[in-house]
């Protein structure tokens, strides 16, 4: 089994190394330093391993402490009048027996499985049980080592700390042994990837469960949570013994292993379907209007249900929510300073909710999926002067798309503020409504720009560039660190409104001198 553990290992190493050479690959700035032959130059793949190696050591810790950081510490330090450890545990352990559904690692349909298993006929058994005890492990020592890091910080129990991980992994082996019998009894084979209705319904109640209670100060007492852990921990011994004793693993992986092969291109498949169940087929639409202006006004039309159905149903339950909320002040004068101290200083928080509601992504996709994907085929399409021509045209429609609910938010906040008070500088006014349609052009902009500067899709409409959802994944990360923020409107709505100018600028001269080299169906 070890020998198979380690022939396993080096085999998802070589390919997550091979991943981090075709990522460096993408990346525009060492495209053109790097050979095409990079991956056989010994230097980098030294240096891909040494990546791939920190890659390793930072998963056993890195999500662990992120997922306690915003899961179990921000509740717990706004509820300090509370015992702690039995709120802890009141928010940990439905949430643990959630991730024990949700994240199962013996039942991902991954890659390196599909090669060892499939293609290299390695033995089933011995691959998954190795494999399955190493994620294991690895779950309990990170998951072991961020608890008792804010175990401390949350004057937890030490027992806690070092006595939950070994629950949590009772809970996993708990779920894969009901996975196992559920296969033995009818053939079923548990895909992670593809939870059923019933699975999501109770991963819901089980979120509902973690955090509803301690909102009104309601939590299970700490005896019931020990014995509660201390079943998970029996249960996990027990089911470790069928783990063990269970022996059709390779015709379990048969069924469920050859849908990572096919999953990417399915998905592609899918997305390609779903939006074109929206386009509007009618033949009669025409337009006065010439050359590029005549084939955008044409897509517009076509695509209507994509690009403006949901910013028309954002923006009409945004303007409910206002009406709501101006109603409430109305009956209730007591909520009016609370909620103005709240519009005075949660601007950033804003910033989030723009980023969730703007439409960029799905703009980009439906273009390349329904346009880009077949006039990038043709030489004068990709033209400088083409190129530039377009990105202005398109610019300027997914702006009107996201004006839409950007003026009613805008619209609304002023509203609000005077409606709970005013405030002593008028200029508040406009700062918050001129902020919203900064960010909301801002995100225009943004994800019109690094579709065009980093094209992300292969002739297959699979999302290829690394780069692209590094750039996505910033985005997220810095919206939600501006989320957590309390500024007063004048300064961040007078940073904000800089800042959105300066980029959009910067994003202009960016398209103009590089688009026409980037813009490109990726190979």
């Amino acid at each position: 089994m070890l020998n198979t553990f380690l022939l396993s290992y080096s085999l998802k190493n070589t390919y997550r190394v091979n991943s981090i050479l075709y990522a460096l690959k993408q990346v525009p700035l060492l495209k053109r330093l790097l050979p095409d032959s990079l991956y056989s130059v010994r230097g980098l793949k030294i240096f891909a391993n040494v990546l791939a190696a920190l890659w390793e050591a930072a998963t056993i810790f890195a999500g662990k402490l992120i997922y306690l950081f915003l899961m179990l510490f921000l509740p717990c330090i706004s509820r300090t009048e509370l015992d702690a450890a039995a709120l802890a545990l009141h928010i940990l352990l439905p949430l643990t027996i959630l991730g024990a559904f949700s994240n199962t690692y013996l039942f991902n349909p991954t890659r390196d499985k599909y090669y060892a298993v499939i293609l290299m006929r390695m033995d089933a058994r011995s691959y998954a049980l190795s494999t399955y005890g190493y994620a294991l492990g690895k779950y309990v020592v990170g998951m072991l080592g961020s608890l008792l890091l804010f175990g401390a910080l949350l004057r937890l129990p030490l027992w806690l700390s070092l006595v939950f991980p070994f629950f949590a992994a009772g809970c996993k082996l708990l779920v894969v042994q009901i996975s196992l019998w559920d296969y033995r009894r009818r053939g079923f084979v548990s895909n992670e990837n593809k939870l059923g209705k019933f699975t999501w319904l109770l991963m819901a109640l089980l979120l509902l469960a973690s955090y509803l209670p301690p909102a009104f100060g309601l939590f299970l007492p700490l005896p019931v949570s020990c014995a509660v852990m201390a079943a998970g921990i029996l249960a996990g011994l027990v089911s470790l013994r069928g783990l063990l004793t269970f022996r059709e693993f390779r015709s379990m992986y048969q069924r469920l292993l050859p849908q990572a092969m096919n999953r990417s291109a399915a998905s592609a498949q899918a997305v390609k379907a779903r939006t074109e169940k929206y386009i509007t087929e009618d033949g009669s639409f025409t337009s006065r209007r010439e050359g590029f202006e005549f084939l955008n006004e044409l897509f517009i039309r076509r695509h209507q249900k994509i690009l403006w159905k949901s910013a028309k149903r954002i923006a009409g339950g945004a303007l409910v929510l206002f009406a709501l909320a101006a109603a409430g002040l109305a009956f209730f004068p007591g909520a009016k300073e609370p909620v103005n101290s709240l519009l005075l200083v949660y601007l950033p928080y804003f910033t989030f909710i723009m980023y969730a509601i703007n439409r960029g992504t799905s703009f980009t996709q439906a273009l390349f999926l329904n346009c880009d994907h077949s006039l990038l085929t043709y030489p004068f399409y990709k033209k400088p002067d083409m190129v530039l021509r377009l990105f202005r045209i398109r610019l300027r429609e997914i702006m009107k798309i996201n004006l839409l609910p950007a003026a009613v938010i805008g619209l609304g906040l002023p509203a609000l503020l005077y409606l709970s008070g005013g405030t002593d500088n008028p200029l508040n006014y406009a700062v918050l409504l001129v902020s919203i349609l900064s960010m909301s052009m801002f995100f225009s902009v943004h994800y019109l720009t690094i579709y065009y500067l980093l094209q992300p899709y292969n002739a297959g409409t699979e999302l290829k560039s690394g780069t692209y959802r590094l750039v996505l994944m910033a985005t997220y990360l810095v919206c939600y660190f501006l989320m957590m923020q309390r500024i007063p409107i004048l300064l961040f709505g007078a940073l904000c409104i800089l800042f959105c100018v300066l980029y959009c600028v910067a994003a202009c001269v960016l398209v103009y001198r590089l688009a026409p080299k980037t813009f490109r169906i990726r190979p």
